[in-house]
């Protein structure tokens, strides 16, 4: 009776949690199909004479606007939670890059440029040559390239200590005596902090292309980083931000003081833009409210929202409004008044002025875009001093990925020419330490001659006017410390109030300026939309034949008994696709060939079952009786079939990578759940019909006759059977010394992207390249239906540079 509670209870709760989450996946579906129209209208208007990539091109980018906005807009209410959209989409089943289209990139860290740049003599003859030689070595060694530039050029100079290529005086791990093995024990740990560097700036700019179903892989040991983009379809713009290497500067800020005031003339310029009035306020920099002259201003004379809103925070929120005051109008007026400060939040106002900081102000992360969008415009632009780049902080590592998590604001100073005076590469080493005066962490940073002199004349400029430096990667702020007292000799320590963890973050960071090791990308994949489509078309086609002709053979060969095999099948398709969505899982081509399998597995276990009750009752016994004994006689065979193939399953899930991991994934949740809906779950029906002297029939007329007169000598034929497994056996173990043709999954292989002027089937390309390659290559189509992506192992072992993918 215990048990039968148990069955009923996690039954209802799979049913919630399964229908939950397949809502919400359908929700985010329907609300992103808005926003594609709505992308379309817009893209249409900007420009009506547009098409094809040119359309796409204008579609992508106003739709990556508006899903920006949309990211903490409520789009589904449930009992107990409400879901904005980047949540929701958080909690969708995700769809694979094979499944919906997009990029598949593999990068490498360039560890030769690392080398080089520790190199107290980048040109030195035996330096490179051990480079060049350890590169061509690569292509066929699973050692890293450390191990391998050691190898290189310890044979080409066996009596030379390489430590004398290594030695600066700002290198106090390598000395002159040093040995190879210390000098190359430290090229290692530099290499591995480069890569995972390279690997944690990546995973930052995967954000840039927001979409929720990415991944990255790393190989530390190759210096291999691969990265899967389901749903981007502008590889130029991956190309571009995934290789670019981390720039690291110095900029001195403008305060909030300075910046603050002139909010007001930007509002009102903005609001009589977007309300399509001419701007009668001046537009040249001579009658622009100055940074200077600002200073002297009141928060009470900026006209800022606070005047409206109340002076809170608040205010950065979309539609904010005073707390005692709920009147939709008064915030469509606010928001029409000064629509550059609904979306900026002004930071350190009071009734007395302002509080000294280099954040001017905060912004909601889902408001980014737009904010960008208007500091963009020229007549924003114009009040403000020409010199001004708007970039924005790190967030929280607490709120990651929470949509209404605020963002600071730094307005930098950006010198004549746009370079920074001060870059990363002048930085020749940061480490973390511990302040002397309070004990905090801290971080201790220090410069070649060049770096220093530049230094010295910055923290001069802004210790005399009590300001900030700002330290930028990648155009995001990664620390704003205020600048007490010029500081020569390029040693200096940047304090605030730092974890350990922030602390050690930052001193990679400017590291990263003294280690170029930026990554090439050596492979890479485009899967179009196209498809994608037709892969989730041929998937779920083959899904639904297999689950129809399942469902109706139940019925015709089990009469009655069969809508019970039914049931069963139905809960097992739902609560498979629900768990994979509960449990964030990438739904791919091959999880829908697990998912097909699983249909199989399912209705597996009832066969077996109500076969065992056909016998029961063949033999004179009672429904009941036979339904008992059918489920208990029936338990061994159906545990057995279904553990040795979830055994598989797990070595696949353990062992396997990429779709062998998706398929083992559904499976092993797939054969779980047969178990649980194929004999609990059955037999909780059953037993529920037959209480009130009812009982399902599990014979058919096809069922009675179609093995009446058939009579299998199984047994008979067994000798037949020996010697056919022995030929087979000797011809799979014959394999081992003839072998057999590897493919490019097995031995490696480059791929290229071709599109071509007409459409030309796989098949033909494949048999015409085979007389050039010496083998038939992998062909596939991908994007449109004239571009095809052709993989092949010709040449593997040879290296090369440059190939153009």
């Amino acid at each position: 009776m215990h048990l039968k509670g148990l069955v009923k209870f996690f039954t209802v709760a799979l049913i919630a949690i399964s229908l939950y989450q397949l809502s919400l996946t359908l929700v985010v579906r329907n609300e992103e199909k808005k926003m594609h129209a709505q992308a379309m209208r817009e893209a249409k208007a900007d420009d009506p004479t547009a098409s094809g990539t040119a359309l796409d091109k204008i579609v992508d980018n106003h739709y990556q606007a508006i899903t920006d906005s949309m990211q903490g807009e409520i789009i589904f209410s449930a009992l107990v939670k409400k879901y904005t959209y980047q949540a929701a989409k958080a909690e969708e089943l995700s769809l694979g890059l094979d499944l919906q289209g997009g990029m598949n990139v593999t990068l490498e860290v360039s560890l030769d440029d690392l080398v080089r740049s520790m190199s107290n003599n980048p040109r030195d003859v035996a330096l490179n040559k051990a480079i060049a030689d350890a590169n061509a070595a690569k292509a066929n060694s699973q050692a890293n390239f450390i191990t391998l530039f050691g190898e290189t050029f310890q044979k080409e100079n066996p009596n030379v200590n390489m430590a004398y290529l290594f030695t600066k005086p700002s290198e106090k791990d390598i000395t002159l005596n040093s040995t190879n093995q210390e000098v190359l024990a430290k090229l290692n740990k530099e290499a591995k902090d480069a890569i995972t560097r390279t690997y944690n700036v990546l995973q930052t700019r995967i954000d840039k292309f927001g979409v929720a179903s990415h991944h990255l892989n790393l190989d530390e040991a190759k210096g291999i980083i691969s990265v899967e983009l389901a749903g981007v379809h502008n590889p130029d713009r991956v190309r571009t931000i995934l290789q670019a290497t981390a720039k690291l500067q110095f900029f001195e800020t403008y305060t909030n003081s300075e910046i603050g005031p002139i909010l007001g003339a930007a509002n009102e310029s903005l609001a009589a833009y977007l309300s399509g009035a001419t701007d009668t306020t001046a537009s040249d920099s001579t009658k622009t409210a100055s940074a200077d002259s600002s200073k002297n201003k009141s928060a009470s004379d900026t006209g800022s929202l606070a005047n409206v809103l109340g002076n809170d925070k608040s205010a950065g929120k979309k539609g904010a409004a005073n707390p005692g005051d709920s009147s939709k109008t008064k915030e469509q007026e606010a928001n029409k008044k000064y629509p550059l400060s609904a979306l900026v939040a002004p930071n350190g106002t009071n009734q007395d002025g302002y509080f000294a900081s280099p954040v001017v102000g905060y912004v909601m992360k889902r408001d980014t875009a737009k904010v960008n969008k208007y500091l963009a415009l020229d007549v924003v632009k114009n009040k403000f001093p020409q010199n001004i780049h708007f970039a924005y902080g790190i967030e929280d590592s607490k709120k990651n990925h929470d949509p209404n998590a605020r963002l600071p604001l730094y307005a930098l100073k950006v010198p004549i020419g746009g370079a920074a005076k001060l870059e990363g590469d002048h930085i020749t080493s940061a480490r973390t330490d511990f302040s002397q005066l309070n004990g905090k962490p801290d971080v201790t940073m220090e410069m070649d001659i060049t770096g220093a002199r530049i230094w010295k004349d910055m923290t001069g400029r802004i210790a005399a006017a009590k300001g900030y430096i700002a330290v930028v990667l990648d155009d995001r702020v990664y620390s704003s410390p205020s600048v007490t007292d010029e500081i020569s000799g390029g040693n200096t320590e940047i304090s605030g109030n730092f974890t350990i963890d922030e602390a050690t973050d930052l001193a990679n960071i400017l590291k990263s300026g003294k280690l170029p090791a930026p990554a090439h990308i050596v492979q890479e994949q485009v899967v179009g939309p196209t498809l994608g489509a037709e892969n989730i078309d041929k998937g779920m086609n083959s899904l639904i034949l297999s689950f129809v002709v399942i469902f109706v053979l139940m019925l015709v060969y089990y009469n009655t008994g069969g809508i019970i095999a039914d049931i069963s099948l139905i809960l097992n398709l739902i609560f498979t696709v629900g768990v994979l969505a509960a449990l964030h899982a990438t739904l791919t081509m091959a999880g829908i060939a697990g998912l097909v399998l699983t249909v199989g597995m399912a209705v597996d276990t009832n066969v077996i079952i109500f076969e065992r009750i056909k016998e029961e009752l063949t033999l004179g016994k009672s429904y009941q009786q036979a339904v008992s004994d059918g489920y208990k006689r029936s338990y061994a065979p159906v545990l057995d079939g279904h553990i040795t193939v979830l055994i598989t399953a797990i070595i696949l899930f353990v062992f396997g990578l990429g779709p062998v991991k998706g398929f083992a994934t559904t499976q092993i949740i797939g054969i779980l759940l047969s178990l649980f809906c194929g004999i609990l779950v059955s037999r909780l029906v059953t037993d529920m019909y037959t209480k009130r002297e009812r009982h399902f029939k599990y014979f058919t007329g096809l069922s009675k006759s179609i093995f009446k007169k058939a009579h299998f000598k199984f047994v008979e034929a067994r000798k037949y059977t020996y010697v056919i497994t022995v030929i087979v056996l000797l011809m799979g173990a014959s394999t081992w010394f003839t072998g057999f043709e590897q493919g490019v999954e097995f031995k490696g292989g480059r791929s290229y992207t071709i599109k071509f002027d007409q459409k030309y089937r796989t098949e033909d390309v494949r048999e015409k390249m085979k007389s050039y390659f010496g083998e038939r290559p992998i062909v596939k189509t991908v994007g449109t239906n004239n571009e095809l992506n052709i993989t092949t192992s010709y040449l593997i072992t040879t290296p090369g540079q440059g190939i153009q993918q």
